[in-house]
């Protein structure tokens, strides 16, 4: 009976302890990392996104714009990747595309996928994406189709490119801080200068993701940050503020891959502007608060990866009636490109296309490591961000921009003052001599070619989704301090 219980407890033993080897290994195995880059500065002269104003081409450039992806695949072999583009924005349409390609490909589902615009308005228009607000002829349609084309190209090989160039590598991040954006809706930019303090709500949070080979040596930092990229608005191609940010950080870390991506900055504007030297200062004071977390000791994440995605149905106020479209057509003091999104919606309910009562919004939650990231779509208000790090902690990482940008995303602040003339959240119109809210506003929404307002439930739909995709990713509630 000794023996058989010694024989027992010898088998037992080596189990357990091939069991904790085979779990060390794992760990040891650790993560996997790769990052590709590829130029998609237009080769030819192009309409440029972000700006209604413009009245020409582009000329020339500032800098190159990028597309980069930065693939993770963690010790039990799940992958996810995260793609940033110099570019204004992007549609569903051309992100499903993107997506289907990559789950066909290499097997990454829209969950393990973030595609985010770094929202410079220094970037080429894409086909589908406010084309309203330009004056594009058939030339330079074909060239916006054309460059789309080739874009959804260069973007499914780019993160290939990035899957085979996966090594052995460390996982880090932390949260700097930098406080060049400036609320728009409660400063204003024409007194800015001799205001004796600057008005809320913010998020001067800069999340930084480090990425180490196995000796030591940075290949990536994938960075982000809140605010406009609006300090250009010339015709010179440039990634704007977060273009200059990239190329001074992979200045200071040559043979790393610096990519930016876009925060809940719709309402946020780096102010002042409208200079190239200021869009060099603010590139390089947020490449130094991006230096001040790298250089220090940062939170090491271990080789895991979670990821959940849905597209909750965001609901729309009723259509605009023919009578109210047909008075923005009329009014002689409305911008040209509002009368083109009017028409166009007009003329879909003339032939009978009942408008939609509601949009498919995406939502994303990554867990990398212990790590909690959030990634949203549309124009998101920085409000968003600010509740989530409530629900989520403060060094929860807030994604805008991401995956489809179909219009504003407002707070519920916003739309219920979008008509009160003495709101903070207002800009002053001249049109009418009123305050406005500017991302609540009906004409904002035609602008994206949406027949109406925001419900004023979406906060509270998009945040109850969040909770769910961060309860399926393992994301946990944590008490806001």
């Amino acid at each position: 009976m000794k023996k058989n219980g010694l024989l027992i407890c010898s088998i037992f033993f080596l189990l357990v302890t091939q069991s904790v080897n085979a779990g060390g290994n794992k760990n040891a195995k650790g993560w996997e990392a790769g990052v590709a880059r590829v130029v998609i500065t237009p080769e030819e002269s192009m309409w440029m996104a972000g700006y209604a104003s413009r009245n020409h081409a582009s000329e020339g450039k500032l800098h190159d714009l990028w597309a980069k992806a930065l693939v993770l695949k963690d010790a039990d072999g799940k992958r996810s990747v995260l793609i940033t583009l110099d570019l204004c924005a992007i549609p569903k349409d051309m992100s499903d595309n993107i997506r289907s390609q990559l789950s066909s490909k290499y097997q990454l589902s829209k969950a393990q996928t973030i595609i985010n615009c770094s929202h410079t308005h220094s970037g080429p228009v894409i086909a589908n994406s406010l084309t309203n607000l330009y004056p594009l002829d058939a030339d330079q349609l074909q060239k916006v189709n054309s460059y789309t084309q080739k874009l959804i190209k260069q973007i499914v090989t780019l993160v290939g490119d990035a899957i085979k160039a996966l090594q052995p590598a460390d996982v880090f991040t932390e949260n700097g801080f930098a406080r060049f954006q400036v609320n728009r809706h409660t400063n204003n930019e024409a007194f800015l200068l001799i205001q004796p303090e600057l008005k809320g709500p913010n998020d001067y949070a800069v999340p930084v993701i480090k990425i180490t080979n196995k000796s030591g040596s940075i290949v990536a930092i994938a960075f982000g940050y809140a605010c406009h990229n609006t300090v250009l608005n010339g015709y010179q191609w440039a990634g704007d503020y977060a273009g200059f940010a990239q190329a001074e950080l992979e200045s200071m870390y040559p043979g790393a891959v610096a990519m930016f991506f876009q925060g809940a900055g719709a309402d946020q504007n780096p102010l002042p502007r409208r200079t190239v030297p200021l869009a060099k200062q603010y590139g390089k004071e947020l490449a130094f608060a991006v230096e001040n977390v790298v250089s220090k000791k940062m939170n090491q994440q271990p080789p895991y990866l979670a990821f959940s995605y849905s597209e909750v149905q965001l609901p729309l106020n009723p259509a605009a009636t023919k009578n109210e479209l047909e008075a923005i057509i009329k009014d002689t003091a409305v911008a040209p490109f509002l009368k083109n999104s009017a028409a166009n919606m007009l003329n879909q309910q003339n032939k009978g296309k009942a408008p939609i009562k509601s949009y498919p919004y995406p939502v994303q939650a990554w867990k990398i490591g212990n790590q909690p990231l959030f990634a949203l779509g549309g124009e998101l208000v920085i409000e968003y961000a600010i509740e989530i790090k409530k629900l989520f902690g403060l060094n929860a990482f807030v994604l805008g921009y991401s995956n489809d940008i179909m219009a504003y995303i407002p707070s519920v602040t916003m739309l219920r003052e979008a008509n009160d003339k003495t709101s903070d959240y207002a800009f002053y119109d001249p049109r009418n001599k009123a305050a406005y809210t500017y991302e609540g506003e009906l004409y904002t929404q035609l602008e994206y070619g949406l027949p109406s307002t925001w419900a004023s439930s979406i906060e509270s739909v998009i945040l109850s989704e969040v909770q769910k995709m961060a309860k399926k990713a393992g994301v946990p509630l944590t008490e806001y301090k």
